[in-house]
C-alpha cells in the first residue's frame, strides 16, 4: 500500500508540477518527429494497397502461387483447346502459340510479384510498422526521461528553497546530496537517450534516399513486367531517377570515394574536411588525439550528421575525440583503402628498401600513382597530420604514434585477418610507410594548403577535455561496466590501436619515435 501510494505521489508531481517540461530536441528533430508519423501512414496505406494488387498468394511458394494464377489457368485452358481442334487448324496453332505465352507471362508475373514482395513490399512493411514505431517509441521514453530530469531537479531546488539557502548557495548533508545526485543521473540518462534519438532521426533523415528507391524500385520492375506499357513507363523512370540525382544529402560514409565526391560536386570528402577543419580549431592540442576513446553515443551521433549533411559545429567542437573517431571511422568504412589495393604492392616494396633517400623516392612514386582524387584528399590529410605534429610536445602524437593509430585506417589488404594477424610485420610496415610521409610532408606535397575549402566550418577557442575521458567513466555505460578500466569500455578500434602500440614496443621498433599517450 506504501508503494502504490508513493508512485501516486510521484506520477501527481510529474503531472501537475510540471506544466512547462523542459524541451531537449532541436526545430529540426522536432521537423523530423512530425514528418515521421507522416511518412508511416503513407508507407502503411502504400503496403496496403500495393498488397491488394498482387494476383499471386502473398508468402507461398512458386508452385502454389503459380496454379492460383488467372493467367496460369487461361494458358492451360488455351493449350487444352489447342490439342482438341489441332495443330493444322489455324485456331489450334493460334491457341498453342497463346497458351505458351500466357504461360510465359505467368512466370513473368510470379518473377514480378516476388520481386516486388521482397523489394518494395516487405521494405515498405518494416518502415511503416518497425523502423519508425522504434524511432516514436524511443521517443516517448526520452519525454519520460525528461519528466524524470524535470521532476529530480524540482524536488532539488525545493529543498534548497526550504532549506532557506539563497539561490547561489546549495544546500548540504545526505539529503541534499542524495537530490543532487539524483537531479545529475536524470540528466545524464536523458541525455544518453535523447542523443541515440538524435542519431537515428538523423538517419531517418539520410535515409529518405533510400526509402525513396522503393517506389524506383517498383516503377523498374513494371517497366521490366509491362513491356506494350514500356515507352510509357520509360517517359516516367527519367523523371523518378532525375528526382534520385538530384538529392544531395546523400550518405557519405562505406560509400565510395568518387562517387561520394562526384554526387556532392567537391574535391575533398565531406567528413574528412568537416573533421580536419574543426579539429584545426579545437583539437590540435588535446592529448591523444585519435587513440583515446570518445563517447560511443556522441561517435554515432556525429557520424549520423555527417551522414546527412546536418553539422552542428558548435556542438561537437567541444569534443575533439569524438571528431577524431568519426574521422578515423570515415576512413576505415571506404570500400577500398585511400592509398588504393592496386598500390598496395608498391607501398610495401618502398617501405622494405633500406636506404632512407631511396625509400622517400619510391613512396614519392607510390603517391603519384595514387588515382586525382585519392591523391587530392591523401595530400589533405598528411597535411593536417603534418600539422598535428607540431603540437606533439603537448598532444603526445608523434609521426609515429600518429602512423600507429591511422596507419591501418590508410592501407589495408583485400583479404585482412583477426587482430592478432594484424599486429604482423605487414602492420609494422604500414607505419613505415605513414610515418616517413608525415615527416617529410613537405617534401611530399610542396606549397601551402588551404583546409577550410568550402569556408563553411569554424569552432569556437579550444579547451583541454582529457580530464573527461581518462577520469570519467562514459555516460553511456552502465554500473556495472562503470565500474571497470578505461581499456575494456574501448571500440574494437581504439583497443587494437593500444595492442599495436604494446606489439611494436615488444617488436624492436624503435622507441624515441613512441610517445604513448597513457
Amino acid at each position: 500500500m506504501k508503494k502504490q501510494f508513493n508512485r501516486m505521489r510521484q506520477l501527481a508531481n510529474q503531472t501537475v508540477g510540471r506544466a512547462e517540461k523542459t524541451e531537449v530536441l532541436s526545430e529540426d528533430l522536432l521537423q523530423v518527429e512530425k514528418r515521421l508519423e507522416l511518412v508511416k501512414q503513407v508507407s502503411h496505406s502504400t503496403h496496403k494497397k500495393l498488397t491488394a494488387c498482387l494476383q499471386g498468394q502473398q508468402g507461398v511458394d512458386v508452385d502454389k502461387k503459380s496454379k492460383k494464377l488467372p493467367l496460369t489457368t487461361l494458358a492451360q485452358c488455351m493449350v487444352e483447346g489447342a490439342v482438341v481442334l489441332g495443330d493444322e487448324s489455324l485456331l489450334g496453332k493460334m491457341l498453342k502459340l497463346s497458351g505458351e505465352t500466357q504461360e510465359k507471362l505467368a512466370q513473368e508475373l510470379i518473377t514480378f510479384e516476388l520481386t516486388i514482395e521482397k523489394d518494395v513490399i516487405e521494405p515498405l512493411c518494416d518502415l511503416a510498422e518497425v523502423e519508425i514505431p522504434n524511432i516514436q517509441k524511443q521517443r516517448k521514453h526520452l519525454a519520460k526521461l525528461v519528466l524524470d530530469m524535470d521532476s529530480a531537479r524540482t524536488r532539488y531546488y525545493q529543498s534548497n528553497k526550504s532549506s532557506g539557502l539563497s539561490s547561489n548557495l546549495q544546500p548540504t548533508g545526505a539529503k541534499a546530496d542524495h537530490l543532487r545526485e539524483e537531479m545529475e543521473e536524470a540528466a545524464n540518462r536523458m541525455e544518453i537517450c535523447r542523443d541515440q534519438l538524435s542519431a537515428d532521426m538523423y538517419n531517418f533523415v539520410a535515409k529518405e534516399i533510400d526509402y525513396a528507391s522503393y517506389f524506383q524500385t517498383l516503377i523498374e520492375v513494371q517497366a521490366e513486367y509491362h513491356r506494350k506499357s514500356l515507352e510509357l513507363l520509360q517517359s516516367v523512370l527519367p523523371q523518378i531517377k532525375a528526382h534520385q540525382e538530384t538529392w544531395v544529402e546523400k550518405p557519405c560514409y562505406g560509400k565510395p570515394l568518387e562517387e561520394h565526391l562526384a554526387l556532392s560536386g567537391r574535391d575533398i570528402a565531406f567528413p574528412i574536411e568537416a573533421c580536419v577543419t574543426m579539429l584545426l580549431e579545437c583539437g590540435m592540442q588535446e592529448e591523444g588525439l585519435f587513440r583515446i576513446a570518445p563517447s560511443a553515443s556522441k561517435l554515432k551521433k556525429l557520424k549520423a550528421s555527417l551522414d546527412c549533411g546536418v553539422l552542428d559545429v558548435q556542438e561537437f567542437s567541444t569534443d575533439p575525440h569524438a571528431i577524431a573517431g568519426a574521422l578515423k571511422s570515415y576512413l576505415r568504412e571506404l570500400p577500398e583503402p585511400l592509398m588504393t589495393f592496386e598500390l598496395y604492392n608498391d607501398w610495401i616494396q618502398a617501405s622494405n628498401i633500406q636506404d632512407q633517400e631511396k625509400r622517400l623516392q619510391a613512396l614519392l612514386g607510390a603517391c603519384e600513382k595514387l588515382p586525382c582524387a585519392n591523391n587530392n584528399n591523401f595530400k589533405y590529410l598528411i597535411k593536417f597530420l603534418s600539422k598535428l605534429t607540431e603540437y606533439q610536445d603537448v598532444n603526445k602524437m608523434t609521426p609515429g604514434n600518429i602512423a600507429i593509430v591511422l596507419g591501418p585506417n590508410l592501407l589495408w589488404t583485400h583479404d585482412e585477418g583477426n587482430i592478432t594477424e594484424m599486429m604482423t610485420t605487414v602492420s609494422l610496415q604500414i607505419v613505415g610507410i605513414i610515418e616517413p610521409i608525415i615527416q617529410h610532408a613537405d617534401w611530399f606535397f610542396p606549397g601551402e594548403i588551404e583546409f577550410n575549402v568550402t569556408g563553411n566550418y569554424g569552432s569556437p577557442v579550444h579547451t583541454n577535455h582529457n580530464a573527461n575521458y581518462s577520469l570519467m567513466p562514459s555516460p553511456d555505460m552502465d554500473q556495472v561496466d562503470r565500474r571497470q578500466n578505461d581499456q575494456s569500455r574501448r571500440p574494437l578500434s581504439v583497443a587494437t590501436d593500444n595492442m599495436m602500440l604494446e606489439f611494436y614496443k615488444k617488436d624492436g621498433y624503435e622507441s624515441n619515435q613512441l610517445n604513448v599517450c597513457t
